[in-house]
Protein backbone atom coordinates (compact mmCIF):
# COMPACT_ATOMS: atom_id res chain seq x y z
CA UNK A 1 0.00 0.00 0.00
CA UNK A 2 1.41 3.23 -0.84
CA UNK A 3 2.06 5.49 2.17
CA UNK A 4 -0.37 8.34 1.17
CA UNK A 5 -3.35 5.78 1.93
CA UNK A 6 -1.46 4.30 4.47
CA UNK A 7 -1.60 7.73 6.60
CA UNK A 8 -4.79 8.10 5.65
CA UNK A 9 -6.17 5.16 7.38
CA UNK A 10 -4.14 5.69 10.41
CA UNK A 11 -5.83 9.46 10.16
CA UNK A 12 -9.31 7.67 10.39
CA UNK A 13 -8.06 5.04 13.03
CA UNK A 14 -7.30 7.77 15.23
CA UNK A 15 -10.34 9.32 15.05
CA UNK A 16 -12.17 6.57 15.48
CA UNK A 17 -10.49 5.52 18.49
CA UNK A 18 -10.80 9.09 19.99
CA UNK A 19 -14.59 9.42 19.19
CA UNK A 20 -15.66 6.18 20.95
CA UNK A 21 -13.26 5.93 23.85
CA UNK A 22 -10.41 3.83 25.20
CA UNK A 23 -13.07 0.79 24.35
CA UNK A 24 -12.69 0.83 20.75
CA UNK A 25 -9.85 -0.89 19.04
CA UNK A 26 -8.82 0.29 15.71
CA UNK A 27 -6.84 -2.00 13.56
CA UNK A 28 -5.15 -1.89 10.01
CA UNK A 29 -3.72 -5.04 8.50
CA UNK A 30 -1.41 -4.57 5.40
CA UNK A 31 -1.51 -7.14 2.51
CA UNK A 32 2.05 -7.50 1.55
CA UNK A 33 2.60 -9.42 -1.49
CA UNK A 34 5.90 -10.55 0.15
CA UNK A 35 3.69 -12.48 3.18
CA UNK A 36 1.11 -15.26 3.01
CA UNK A 37 -0.85 -13.48 5.31
CA UNK A 38 -2.25 -9.92 6.57
CA UNK A 39 -0.06 -8.36 9.30
CA UNK A 40 -1.22 -5.72 11.90
CA UNK A 41 0.49 -2.47 10.60
CA UNK A 42 -1.29 -0.21 12.90
CA UNK A 43 -3.15 -0.38 16.06
CA UNK A 44 -5.25 1.65 18.17
CA UNK A 45 -6.40 0.70 22.15
CA UNK A 46 -4.71 -2.72 21.57
CA UNK A 47 -5.41 -3.32 25.10
CA UNK A 48 -9.31 -4.55 24.22
CA UNK A 49 -7.58 -7.94 22.34
CA UNK A 50 -4.18 -7.87 24.06
CA UNK A 51 -2.76 -7.27 20.33
CA UNK A 52 0.00 -5.05 18.75
CA UNK A 53 2.12 -4.45 15.98
CA UNK A 54 3.46 -7.30 14.05
CA UNK A 55 0.51 -10.04 14.91
CA UNK A 56 -1.42 -11.85 12.28
CA UNK A 57 -5.21 -11.52 11.17
CA UNK A 58 -8.39 -12.45 13.43
CA UNK A 59 -10.35 -15.40 12.84
CA UNK A 60 -12.95 -13.78 10.64
CA UNK A 61 -10.12 -12.67 8.19
CA UNK A 62 -8.69 -16.20 8.04
CA UNK A 63 -11.81 -17.99 7.16
CA UNK A 64 -12.12 -14.75 4.62
CA UNK A 65 -9.16 -15.89 2.79
CA UNK A 66 -9.18 -19.30 3.25
CA UNK A 67 -12.93 -19.11 1.00
CA UNK A 68 -10.30 -17.70 -1.88
CA UNK A 69 -12.64 -15.06 -2.75
CA UNK A 70 -11.13 -12.09 -5.10
CA UNK A 71 -13.83 -9.95 -4.12
CA UNK A 72 -14.40 -10.42 -0.54
CA UNK A 73 -17.32 -8.86 1.46
CA UNK A 74 -16.92 -6.48 4.30
CA UNK A 75 -18.04 -7.90 7.62
CA UNK A 76 -20.27 -5.21 9.35
CA UNK A 77 -21.42 -5.23 12.94
CA UNK A 78 -21.08 -8.89 14.16
CA UNK A 79 -20.20 -10.14 17.74
CA UNK A 80 -16.62 -11.53 18.75
CA UNK A 81 -15.88 -13.06 21.78
CA UNK A 82 -11.93 -12.33 23.24
CA UNK A 83 -10.09 -15.31 25.16
CA UNK A 84 -10.48 -12.91 28.47
CA UNK A 85 -14.61 -13.02 27.97
CA UNK A 86 -14.85 -9.38 26.33
CA UNK A 87 -17.81 -9.15 24.01
CA UNK A 88 -17.08 -6.94 20.61
CA UNK A 89 -19.05 -5.30 18.38
CA UNK A 90 -16.85 -5.78 15.23
CA UNK A 91 -16.82 -4.63 11.43
CA UNK A 92 -13.77 -5.27 8.94
CA UNK A 93 -14.10 -3.02 5.83
CA UNK A 94 -11.62 -4.18 3.06
CA UNK A 95 -9.30 -1.27 1.30
CA UNK A 96 -8.62 -1.67 -2.15
CA UNK A 97 -6.53 0.26 -4.92
CA UNK A 98 -7.14 1.65 -7.67
CA UNK A 99 -7.16 -2.01 -9.19
CA UNK A 100 -9.98 -3.14 -6.70
CA UNK A 101 -7.46 -5.26 -5.28
CA UNK A 102 -7.66 -5.52 -1.47
CA UNK A 103 -4.41 -3.93 -0.46
CA UNK A 104 -5.43 -3.65 3.58
CA UNK A 105 -7.88 -4.01 6.28
CA UNK A 106 -9.26 -1.89 8.64
CA UNK A 107 -10.64 -3.28 11.72
CA UNK A 108 -13.11 -2.33 14.55
CA UNK A 109 -13.26 -3.92 17.70
CA UNK A 110 -15.77 -1.76 19.83
CA UNK A 111 -15.95 -3.56 23.99
CA UNK A 112 -19.55 -3.83 24.53
CA UNK A 113 -19.48 -5.92 27.47
CA UNK A 114 -20.67 -3.27 30.20
CA UNK A 115 -23.46 -2.63 27.64
CA UNK A 116 -24.65 -5.83 27.56
CA UNK A 117 -24.92 -5.86 31.23
CA UNK A 118 -26.71 -2.48 31.33
CA UNK A 119 -29.13 -3.95 28.76
CA UNK A 120 -29.58 -6.98 30.68
CA UNK A 121 -30.39 -4.64 34.13
CA UNK A 122 -33.08 -3.06 32.13
CA UNK A 123 -34.63 -5.53 29.78
CA UNK A 124 -37.59 -5.88 32.01
CA UNK A 125 -38.29 -2.27 32.28
CA UNK A 126 -38.39 -1.91 28.31
CA UNK A 127 -40.02 -5.53 27.45
CA UNK A 128 -43.71 -5.47 25.80
CA UNK A 129 -45.84 -7.73 25.37
CA UNK A 130 -48.22 -7.76 22.57
CA UNK A 131 -52.05 -8.34 23.50
CA UNK A 132 -52.01 -12.28 23.30
CA UNK A 133 -49.73 -12.22 25.83
CA UNK A 134 -46.63 -13.44 23.91
CA UNK A 135 -43.36 -11.62 24.00
CA UNK A 136 -43.05 -8.72 21.34
CA UNK A 137 -40.06 -9.15 18.77
CA UNK A 138 -36.76 -7.48 20.09
CA UNK A 139 -34.02 -5.75 18.28
CA UNK A 140 -31.15 -8.35 17.98
CA UNK A 141 -27.24 -8.21 17.08
CA UNK A 142 -26.37 -9.84 14.11
CA UNK A 143 -24.15 -12.96 13.48
CA UNK A 144 -22.82 -13.46 16.78
CA UNK A 145 -20.81 -16.90 15.69
CA UNK A 146 -20.07 -19.04 18.60
CA UNK A 147 -21.19 -16.69 21.51
CA UNK A 148 -24.47 -18.53 22.02
CA UNK A 149 -22.95 -22.20 22.83
CA UNK A 150 -19.93 -20.53 24.99
CA UNK A 151 -22.45 -19.02 27.23
CA UNK A 152 -24.80 -21.96 27.69
CA UNK A 153 -21.47 -24.18 28.47
CA UNK A 154 -20.80 -21.60 30.76
CA UNK A 155 -24.58 -21.52 32.47
CA UNK A 156 -24.17 -25.21 33.00
CA UNK A 157 -20.82 -25.13 34.57
CA UNK A 158 -22.00 -22.76 37.01
CA UNK A 159 -24.98 -24.94 38.06
CA UNK A 160 -22.03 -27.34 38.40
CA UNK A 161 -24.17 -30.67 36.81
CA UNK A 162 -25.12 -32.06 33.49
CA UNK A 163 -28.78 -30.96 32.14
CA UNK A 164 -30.15 -34.26 32.61
CA UNK A 165 -29.40 -34.33 36.17
CA UNK A 166 -30.57 -30.28 36.42
CA UNK A 167 -34.38 -29.69 38.97
CA UNK A 168 -36.48 -26.52 38.28
CA UNK A 169 -34.60 -24.10 40.27
CA UNK A 170 -30.87 -25.59 38.61
CA UNK A 171 -32.53 -24.32 35.29
CA UNK A 172 -33.63 -21.05 36.55
CA UNK A 173 -30.38 -20.19 37.87
CA UNK A 174 -29.08 -21.38 34.16
CA UNK A 175 -31.02 -18.93 32.32
CA UNK A 176 -31.44 -16.23 34.49
CA UNK A 177 -27.33 -16.07 33.80
CA UNK A 178 -27.70 -16.63 30.19
CA UNK A 179 -30.40 -13.54 30.23
CA UNK A 180 -28.10 -11.39 32.17
CA UNK A 181 -24.97 -11.75 29.78
CA UNK A 182 -26.80 -11.17 26.25
CA UNK A 183 -28.09 -14.47 25.14
CA UNK A 184 -30.69 -13.57 24.00
CA UNK A 185 -29.86 -11.05 22.23
CA UNK A 186 -28.64 -13.65 19.40
CA UNK A 187 -31.45 -14.36 16.66
CA UNK A 188 -33.76 -17.57 17.82
CA UNK A 189 -31.43 -17.91 20.74
CA UNK A 190 -34.84 -18.95 22.83
CA UNK A 191 -35.59 -21.96 20.22
CA UNK A 192 -31.85 -23.67 20.83
CA UNK A 193 -31.71 -22.69 24.77
CA UNK A 194 -35.22 -24.27 25.56
CA UNK A 195 -34.56 -27.66 23.53
CA UNK A 196 -30.72 -27.73 25.03
CA UNK A 197 -32.57 -27.50 28.67
CA UNK A 198 -35.25 -29.89 27.60
CA UNK A 199 -37.79 -27.23 28.22
CA UNK A 200 -40.81 -25.26 26.22
CA UNK A 201 -40.58 -21.59 24.97
CA UNK A 202 -42.95 -20.95 27.24
CA UNK A 203 -41.10 -22.34 30.48
CA UNK A 204 -38.02 -20.64 29.28
CA UNK A 205 -39.65 -17.07 29.35
CA UNK A 206 -41.29 -17.79 32.72
CA UNK A 207 -37.74 -19.17 34.10
CA UNK A 208 -36.42 -15.47 32.62
CA UNK A 209 -39.37 -13.53 34.53
CA UNK A 210 -39.67 -15.30 37.15
CA UNK A 211 -36.75 -13.45 39.20
CA UNK A 212 -38.88 -9.83 38.45
CA UNK A 213 -41.92 -12.13 40.04
CA UNK A 214 -40.67 -12.70 43.35
CA UNK A 215 -39.10 -9.93 43.78
CA UNK A 216 -42.83 -8.53 43.28
CA UNK A 217 -44.33 -10.82 46.05
CA UNK A 218 -41.52 -9.77 48.43
CA UNK A 219 -42.81 -6.34 47.92
CA UNK A 220 -46.58 -7.04 48.17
Amino acid sequence: MDSQRMQMLKQIASALAAQFGSGCEVVIHDFDEHRSEPSIVHIENGHVTGRQVGDGPSKIVVEQMLTGERDPADHLAYLTRTPDGKILKSSTIYIRDAGEKVTAILSINFDISALLMVEGAIGSLVRTEEPSGTPAERITVLNVNDLLDDLIEQSVALVGKPVALMNKDDKVRAIQFLSRHGAFLVTKSGDKVAKHFGISKYTLYSYIDLKQEEKRHEQD
